[in-house]
């Protein structure tokens, strides 16, 4: 079945009552009729099967025949933080990311970004890389979409992740001995972290100075083996080997 995210105030009981922009869609892309039956999520962790009463391309409603906790959802909860990349770069990493169980993604301006300072993230980008997530968890039958926080400087990222708790990685091709599992370790008390801030630089890397202070932060610098991955592949990459080491691709 198709998957919609819906506002919260579009559920009302039993009723759905779907936003112009789904009904265009219903009717018009996906030539649904009523009787036809979609998944209806807004972002609270459930799902509502509904089928359809009403399709126009202006206006749809449907009717709740089942609700259950969706199951897309990661345990582990992975806050990436991407330097900003060039051209499509940045949106593959919120789509896969999104696909693999990242639950919250953070752009961040590096000393080596091309991307020169904050105000060159646009509203229009953002509503870009919001639908980008939207589609991308719908897809991948997520049941909350990922956050998408405001840009950041990178020292004001570190000190947000530093606050935020939890594990922090940051992959670093100047670090060759500590790997990504064994950053994963688990804790003095036998636990394996739960909450991981990782940390994905630019085309150019990390520089030298930005590798301390995350380490001050506590951070974890870990090698990804010897070749040298592209940054949109170090984050997919990152991300992928963190939910596979802590049981997330298990059924």
């Amino acid at each position: 079945m198709h998957r919609f995210f819906v506002p919260a105030e579009a559920i009302r009981e039993t009723v759905v009552e779907f936003p112009e922009a789904t009904a265009h869609q219903l009717a018009r892309v996906l030539r649904m009729r009523p009787g036809d039956h979609v998944i209806v999520l807004d972002n609270s962790g459930w799902e509502r099967e509904v089928v359809l009463e009403q399709v126009a391309r202006r206006a749809a409603t449907g009717r709740v025949v089942g609700k259950r906790l969706a199951e897309g959802e990661p345990r582990v909860k992975i806050t990436l933080y991407q330097a900003m990349l060039k051209g499509a770069k940045f949106e593959l990493v919120l789509q896969k990311g999104t696909e693999l169980g990242v639950v919250s993604f953070v752009p961040v301006i590096t000393s080596r970004t091309v991307v020169g300072s904050l105000g060159n993230v646009s509203a229009n980008r953002l509503k870009r890389w919001h639908r980008i997530i939207t589609e991308a968890a719908e897809q991948s039958r997520r049941g909350r979409l990922p956050a998408l926080q405001d840009a950041l400087m990178f020292e004001h990222a570190i000190s947000q992740a530093y606050r935020r708790g939890g594990r922090l990685i940051i992959p670093y091709e100047g670090e060759t001995r500590l790997s990504l599992r064994e950053a994963l370790a688990p804790n003095a008390d036998g636990e394996h972290p739960f909450s991981i801030s990782l940390f994905i630089g630019p085309e150019g890397g990390f520089s030298e100075d930005e590798i301390a202070l995350a380490q001050q932060a506590g951070a974890f610098a870990v090698t990804l083996g010897p070749r040298i991955l592209r940054a949109e592949t170090a984050a997919i990459a990152a991300t992928t080997a963190i939910l596979y080491e802590l049981g997330e691709w298990e059924a």
